[in-house]
């Protein structure tokens, strides 16, 4: 019988919060690319976030090692200074999930590797 490690899914996932409204900004248009195995990016998948701002899995696939970029198409979010922002990140351990928040307000934003 395989232990629980075994059938894990490790997973790309992110939420994005308002943090001028103080709430989660929902239907935000998020893509995953793929940046090392080809000339140019490779979209992956593209999802809207919930209405709790989360997407849980970007990935749906199983993970592999190497540099990878989020971006989040926030124009529609009212009043802010930035309509596109582009995360790149570069994943070297498989055997863990790895989540990317967003935090944005009309002028600033904000990002980090959660938990």
């Amino acid at each position: 019988m395989a232990d629980s490690s075994e059938l894990a899914t490790h997973t790309i996932s992110t939420h994005v919060l308002d943090t001028q409204r103080g709430v989660p900004a929902a239907g935000v248009h998020v893509t995953l690319y793929r940046l090392d195995v080809a000339a140019a990016p490779i979209r992956m998948t593209q999802a809207l976030t919930d209405g709790d701002g989360r997407i849980r899995d970007l990935l749906e696939r199983p993970l592999a090692a190497g540099d990878y970029r989020l971006e989040f198409d926030v124009a529609h979010e009212d009043g802010s200074f930035f309509t596109k922002i582009a995360v790149d990140l570069r994943i070297t351990d498989t055997e863990r999930s790895y989540h990317v928040p967003l935090l944005l307000a009309p002028y600033s934003m904000t990002t980090y590797r959660g938990s």
